[in-house]
């Protein structure tokens, strides 16, 4: 099942500049959700991550994994209207530079739930070739 941006701005929190989800391109509420994030050259941070050489910071490709984790999380019925926090970052890898002009596929399978807390493997790709891994962790507040 898709949503477009509307139907992610009814969900997350978040705005520009800081919403890195363009479009969910599938999930499962409370199992994984995948989505993309067009990379623009127009995108603030590339103003000075780097002038001269325009690579997406790592921190950035992170929080978009996040927010696709958010988004599994929060389609299930009993987190309707929650807000979900970052909580942690393991095992970050960082293997092939993310520049303007790429479609970066994030994905991220929740794998383990405790109480109020979500642990989840992450995976960025550009191209079919893994940009970033990581495993993460959330946190569900009403």
């Amino acid at each position: 099942m898709e949503l477009n941006i509307e139907q992610i701005k009814e969900i997350l929190p978040h705005r520009y500049p800081f919403l890195l989800v363009d479009k969910v391109t599938d999930y499962k509420a409370g199992e994984w959700a995948k989505g993309i994030k067009c990379v623009s050259v127009n995108e603030g941070f590339f103003c000075g991550h780097f002038p001269s050489y325009s690579v997406m910071p790592g921190v950035l490709i992170i929080e978009a994994l996040a927010q696709v984790g958010a988004i599994a999380i929060l389609t299930e019925k009993e987190n309707k209207g929650k807000i979900v926090l970052f909580a942690g970052i393991k095992n970050a890898r960082f293997r092939q530079k993310v520049v303007p002009s790429d479609i970066l596929e994030l994905s991220c399978e929740l794998v383990d739930k405790r109480g109020s807390m979500g642990f989840g493997k992450a995976v960025a790709t550009v191209n079919g070739k893994i940009a970033v891994t990581a495993e993460l962790s959330f946190a569900v507040m009403d």
